[in-house]
């Protein structure tokens, strides 16, 4: 009798749902009133049931339970707030006008991603306009740069070192950064492909509680949105200090066509830099995207190339420079440097079933190139020929990942489904790591193989609306396979082993208006560890384990002030250091971070903006005893800040600042790393056909470090190693104009 009246129960709940795909509801398109062009991510609301919906990626929308008298309003970032009654039983077609940004053209809506919005309104405010201030777009997030403008930056996060890409997810239009068992260090994230110009929306989200983001997203997920249509072609020439040059060219290939677009984009980049040994740096991008958007589907194929050379000074002893041995701008060892060089390909394609169904299907494929040539101990190991050491590697990275979206109507549960699958695979050569003597002589290998690294995974997520509150569920399930060739090794030495890994997520938020939500955000993600300490035996955990937890609110008191308060805590069972003279890394054991984020955006007028971003975290490491548990340079207090200008006329700009606390270099605090207080500015000028920009950096000339580390080494005439900060200096004031030409 029980089983009988459990399959009564489970019919009803079956015959009351209907699926969006089959109901008869109100339909209807958003586009922009100028261009025609769809809107995606349009936030619709039914104001008479206190419901809300979103434009699709073709501009089209749903909504239920809309009777005749009823009224919707329309809200997007940059376009003027609509509202509209019903008065036909047809489908709409809403335009909405272009409009000077206002804060109240944002709304809070039941979703994971509200917080979006900060970049959404900085990027309409100021364009990203070079390729390092991309990352620092994020609030809470910190960049470095301490070998060359070549190298990837070092990232700061959440209280993490996470040095070139450990633990934060990073990819664009969803092809990952991100490289797995990486010649110079784990998760090494290098973003110098991209051009600034093409770069139209920034994603982020921060802990690990999203299901479709896997490998690295401990800290958090980045994923930069390149633009899918030019406003207009234009041409950029840039002119700074330090022999600095850049141009830049975008060319809109299809203007006739409203359906289908297509436009190439081409950026060089070169500078001596500000050290006293010229960096020769130089930089080559070329990117091309084609999208057209038809009735059902969307199909986007873009493809790319960039090749990047560079020398560099390196990190400087402080020893060397109190004793007047070398400059602030000095070297010990000017021959560092590299060149690395990428080239992408790309599809995505997305078939829409109806207004809300869909499967997407994305494809890619990575040619990657990497050589490096560092020296952080100068002569400790080797008195006569120096330390220098070169990391090289050549790869192919494969990937594929399809997924099915589809939106359930119940009478009493509104919810969404999606659920997917995909693959990466990273065939890794002559992954290598050598001593060297002026970049030219191979003293030793230290290591030499093959790496094969394939992570396979599924992912099921559902969304359940009730009332004021939504509830979001969800698993990830993540197979590795690593496979080593050691061609050092005396006798064929050919490794392999193989690992899963389950996140669940859970994620619920009230939302009592449209101004306002709570949130509690749970999960467990995971960073992989690098294949080859896998398979040597150097650590038990393969794939460490990373559990958070966020409780917050974001609310807009007033319609002209925006705010973002979280208290979070990330428990990690591994941080994972990478030795790069050794070609190892180590386990670090299982550490703990809390904190508090506020984030804040107000507008004063129509014109002029304020935001400011404080980061306060607690690292420990937990297995080490007090006093002796720190994190070596996870920061504890971070912020972010400036005014900006977007003026009717034209002329935009801001002045920023970003504010770094002092932070241990070492596990007791004996050493520290110094903060730092930096302000920046730009001004835009903007006419129909030309434009003009200036950029300067460090407004004020500060001193300052922009990397830090405790470092054991020994210079040429020295009997003893010495322990201390190692450095690489701050850029000094840096100016740079620039004109376009639109047309």
């Amino acid at each position: 009798m029980r089983y009988k009246r459990f399959w009564w129960v489970a019919i009803f709940v079956l015959l009351s749902h209907q699926f969006v795909c089959g109901q008869q509801i109100l339909i209807g398109k958003v586009y922009d009133a100028t261009t025609g062009d769809p809107l995606e991510l349009v936030t619709i609301y039914h104001l008479n049931q206190k419901t809300h919906t979103h434009s699709s990626k073709l501009g089209k929308f749903t909504i239920e339970n809309v009777y005749l008298g009823d009224s919707l309003s329309f809200h997007f970032i940059g376009y003027a707030s609509k509202i509209i009654e019903i008065s036909n039983e047809g489908e709409l077609d809403i335009g909405l006008s272009q409009a000077p940004l206002k804060l109240d053209q944002v709304t809070i809506t039941p979703s994971l991603h509200t917080i979006n919005v900060f970049t959404d309104v900085d990027l309409k405010l100021n364009p990203v306009i070079s390729s390092q201030e991309v990352l620092n777009r994020v609030p809470g997030l910190f960049i470095a740069q301490h070998a060359g403008g070549g190298k990837a930056e070092q990232i700061f996060l959440r209280g993490f070192d996470i040095d070139h890409g450990t633990d934060i997810q990073i990819t664009t239009d969803d092809i990952p950064v991100n490289m797995v068992s990486h010649a110079h260090g784990q998760g090494y994230s290098d973003l110098h492909f991209l051009i600034p110009e093409t770069i139209q929306k920034i994603e982020f989200g921060k802990g690990p509680y999203y299901t479709q983001k896997g490998n690295f997203s401990t800290a958090g997920y980045i994923n930069l949105r390149t633009a899918d249509k030019l406003q207009n072609s234009q041409v950029k020439l840039e002119r700074g200090n330090f022999n600095t040059m850049r141009m830049v060219g975008l060319i809109d290939l299809i203007k006739s066509s409203k359906n289908t677009n297509a436009y190439v984009a081409a950026e060089y980049f070169g500078s001596d830099g500000y050290f006293e040994s010229p960096q020769n740096f130089s930089r080559m991008n070329v990117f091309s995207k084609f999208v057209t958007k038809q009735e059902n589907y969307l199909l986007k194929v873009q493809a790319s190339t960039f090749n990047s050379t560079w020398d560099a000074s390196g990190q400087i002893p402080e020893r060397a420079v109190k004793n007047n041995t070398i400059s602030r701008f000095g070297a010990i060892d000017d021959s560092e440097g590299g060149e690395t060089s990428r080239t992408n390909f790309a599809v995505n394609h997305t078939q829409f079933l109806d207004n809300n169904c869909a499967i997407e299907t994305k494809a890619f494929i990575v040619n990657y190139d990497f050589e490096l040539y560092s020296n952080f101990t100068f002569f400790l190991n080797d008195s006569e020929n120096g330390d220098q050491i070169r990391q090289k590697e050549e790869r192919m990275i494969y990937g594929w990942q399809s997924s099915y979206h589809t939106k359930l109507a119940s009478n009493f549960l509104p919810a969404e489904i999606s659920a997917g699958a995909g693959l990466r695979y990273d065939d890794i050569n002559n992954n290598e790591l050598s001593r060297t003597k002026n970049r030219i002589e191979t003293l030793s290998r230290v290591s030499l193989g093959d790496i094969n690294e394939l992570n396979a995974f599924l992912f099921g997520n559902i969304e359940i609306e009730s009332g004021n509150f939504l509830i979001n569920t969800g698993m990830r399930i993540d197979y590795f396979d690593f496979d080593y060739l050691d061609k050092l090794a005396v006798s064929y030495t050919h490794l392999s082993n193989t690992k899963y890994f389950v996140s669940p997520k859970f994620n619920i938020i009230f939302h009592p208006s449209n101004n306002w939500q709570l949130y509690a955000k749970t999960g467990r993600g995971f960073h992989s560890n690098d294949a080859r300490t896998v398979l040597n035996g150097n650590t038990t955990r393969i794939i460490p384990a990373a559990y958070g937890i966020d409780v917050g609110s974001i609310f807009k008191p007033t319609t002209n002030v925006f705010i973002d308060f979280a208290i979070w805590h990330l428990y990690l069972e591994d941080e994972l250091v990478y030795v790069g003279d050794e070609g190892i890394v180590e386990s670090s054991g299982k550490t703990e971070r809390s904190g508090v984020d506020v984030n804040i955006t107000w507008q004063f007028n129509q014109w002029l903006f304020a935001d400011v971003s404080v980061n306060m975290t607690n690292p420990k490491s937990i297995e080490n005893v007090e006093g002796s548990n720190f994190i070596p340079l996870a920061p504890t207090l971070t912020s972010t800040g400036g005014l900006s200008l977007n003026h009717p006329s034209g002329l935009s700009g801001r002045i920023s600042y970003r504010y770094l606390d002092d932070r241990p270099a070492n596990e007791d605090n004996s050493l520290e790393a110094e903060g730092y207080f930096l302000t920046d500015f730009t001004m835009n000028f903007e006419r129909k056909h030309w434009g003009i920009n200036i950029s300067v950096n460090n407004v004020f000339d500060v001193e300052w470090k922009e990397t830090q580390f405790e470092t054991e080494s020994r210079l040429q005439n020295e009997l003893n190693n010495v322990t201390e900060i190692h450095f690489t200096p701050g850029s000094p004031f840096f100016m740079k104009a620039g004109l376009s030409l639109k047309f």
